[in-house]
């Protein structure tokens, strides 16, 4: 044990006279010491052994370089800014004082109304933190400005500028730090600081569960089991191989449509985002629907899926699953579901049956689902030759791209709803993360086999070859997706930050097929999973053809209320066929191997 550790436990050993609530705080005090300090020493163990070393794999450092000799070299632009971000606070300082002497002047800077740090009453009624709040706004929106529409900048750094300047605005916000946040304040004096010893437990925690990286806790990990109180749909895997295993749900009505539903989910997450509970459940609803439910759930691959690629999930995913559901019902056609990933494997499938004069799916629905790639929104910072060389040199090591990678990339696209919330109520707030079942999901991440993952990232993000007829060979087969005839619905999310509905939508124009395309509220996931009786969010849609701008469809396009799952059902009619007894799951061929939602989806 080193000295400092001994002196820290001298200095928080209790003793008789202490009362007891004090004995507590010093315990858990002495406790988080300790282990903070088993942390450092194998922080600096990995920096002898260089593997902490700081490598630039973003490129920022170059991007900002860039930045900043364009600005030099048009001073006007940075002055012009500056002048105004000072003219801002004189006015803020105006206001303070006038506030000192009891006027109410109309602020300098609001927060937007979706803006959820500054809701304590306090960022209104208190001045000095009316003040702190403006102050921030005010340099937070010039900050921007300075940073923007510089001449000159390649795009690729552009983006990186503008995204990397956000996540610095974003963290240095008065809300993450507790001697200018009044919540973190009242919170201390009122429980003598303990709010503060139970946030530095969890921070070690957190370092502790993400082996010296921070992994930020979302919610109880305890309050979820897999098939007890989520992903509690009825039914039985009937089919497996090495890349999924094929779940059928059990009907809950006495007759179904005649041609089942086979779902295909992303395996960047896992498939029970469409199944978390009984009331937002896809699956349990389109069952309630009298569907014959199909769903694939992808393995969690380790580094003996390494030389896996997209082919093999093509291969053993939604076409060794038709081989299983054809078998089963006895029906020729399905309908198919592609969500995110999953949308993108069934676009390229659908292409690939076609050049076999494969008929088997009767229409194609694609959730959140890119084809065109040109414009993938801040997603697109992370995607450069620099840094998927970066990541293929990784996963070289290991044959897989860690879960908790990807997490992260995704987590940073929405920082103070899914990094910054976080740090303020577990690390200062010292509370216990909310149980939610979103955020469960969202921590149980997966990982990517090195081929597929650096395929997906060259032929489709970098080099955009699924729209080039041709450019991409999947199984022997060149794909070309203007020769898919399947009638096609495509819906989007309007706040989708991870395949942007602008994109998804000139994606729909690629395809020469029949498409109907609608546009939901809210995001990649709350935009998917609102089911009608939720009544949120609402949609949009336009009969026109969507040979239109995104722009002049949405101009033109009429918003529903409720949810586009009834729309979706209304259009799925003409491709059910009718109406014949329940199906009971399985075959002889393909009896039931274990009951949903199976084991691969526990691996973790």
């Amino acid at each position: 044990m080193s000295a400092s550790t001994s002196a820290s436990q001298q200095q928080t050993t209790p003793d008789e006279t202490t009362p007891p609530e004090t004995n507590a705080l010093l315990r858990s005090l002495a406790e988080v010491t300790q282990r903070s300090q088993v942390l450092w020493q194998d922080y600096l163990a990995r920096q002898g052994s260089g593997q902490a070393m700081f490598h630039d794999d973003f490129g920022i450092q170059k991007a900002f370089m860039e930045l900043t000799n364009h600005l030099l070299t048009n001073p006007y632009q940075l002055a012009d800014v500056q002048l105004h971000w000072w003219m801002d606070n004189v006015n803020l300082w105006q206001n303070l004082w006038l506030r000192f002497w009891g006027a109410n002047p109309e602020p300098v800077a609001h927060p937007s109304k979706q803006d959820k740090r500054f809701k304590h009453e306090e960022w209104q009624q208190n001045f000095v933190f009316d003040y702190l709040k403006q102050s921030y706004l005010v340099t937070a929106h010039w900050l921007g400005q300075a940073v923007q529409h510089v001449e000159g900048l390649t795009p690729e750094n552009e983006r990186k500028i503008n995204f990397f300047t956000r996540q610095f605005i974003d963290a240095m916000s008065p809300s993450n730090f507790a001697l200018t946040n009044p919540e973190v304040i009242e919170e201390t004096l009122k429980t003598g600081g303990n709010n503060l010893i139970r946030g530095f437990t969890h921070l070690i925690e957190d370092l502790e569960r993400g082996e010296g990286t921070l992994k930020i806790s979302m919610t109880d990990p305890n309050a979820f089991e897999l098939g007890v109180n989520i992903a509690t749909t009825p039914g039985d895997v009937i089919f497996q191989n090495e890349m999924m295993q094929l779940i059928q749900y059990r009907p809950s009505t006495e007759t179904v449509s005649q041609k089942p539903l086979l779902i295909l989910p992303p395996w960047i997450n896992k498939f029970y985002i469409l199944d978390l509970r009984e009331k937002n459940s896809l699956i349990k609803w389109a069952v309630d629907q009298g569907m014959t439910v199909f769903v694939v759930s992808w393995v969690n691959p380790t580094s003996e899926y390494a030389k896996k690629d997209f082919e093999d999930y093509m291969l053993q995913g939604p076409l060794a699953a038709l081989d299983a559901i054809q078998s089963i019902t006895g029906e020729k056609q399905i309908n198919a579901l592609g969500y995110c990933l999953g949308g993108t494997l069934l676009a390229a499938t659908l292409a690939y049956m076609h050049a076999n004069n494969d008929k088997r799916i009767a229409s194609g629905t694609f959730l959140t689902t890119l084809v065109d790639f040109s414009e993938p929104g801040d997603l697109g910072v992370f995607i450069d030759e620099e840094q998927i060389q970066a990541l293929e040199r990784k996963m070289e090591v290991t044959g897989t791209l860690d879960g908790k990678d990807m997490a992260t990339t995704f987590n940073l696209l929405r920082p103070n709803d899914l990094i910054w919330s976080f740090v303020v109520n577990n690390y200062l707030l010292g509370r216990e993360p909310f149980p939610f079942d979103l955020l469960y999901w969202n921590s149980d991440s997966t990982r990517m086999p090195c081929a597929m993952h650096s395929f997906y990232l060259r032929k489709m993000y970098l080099e955009n070859k699924l729209c080039e007829a041709g450019s991409v060979i999947l199984a022997g087969v060149p794909i070309n997706l203007s020769t898919i005839k399947t009638p096609l619905y495509f819906v989007s999310a309007l706040e989708d930050h991870i395949a942007p509905w602008k994109s998804t939508y000139m994606g729909a124009q690629n395809l020469k097929a029949p498409v109907r395309f609608v546009l939901g509220g809210s995001g990649h996931i709350a935009g998917m999973i609102n089911p009608p009786s939720a009544n949120k969010y609402g949609f949009w849609t336009n009969p026109a053809n969507i040979d239109a701008s995104p722009e002049a469809w949405f101009a033109s396009a009429t918003q529903q209320d409720g949810s586009w799952w009834s729309d979706w059902k209304e259009w799925l009619v003409p491709f059910q066929g009718k109406q014949v007894p329940a199906r009971s799951a399985g075959n002889a061929k393909y009896p039931a191997l274990e009951s949903a939602p199976g084991s691969y989806v526990k691996g973790r």
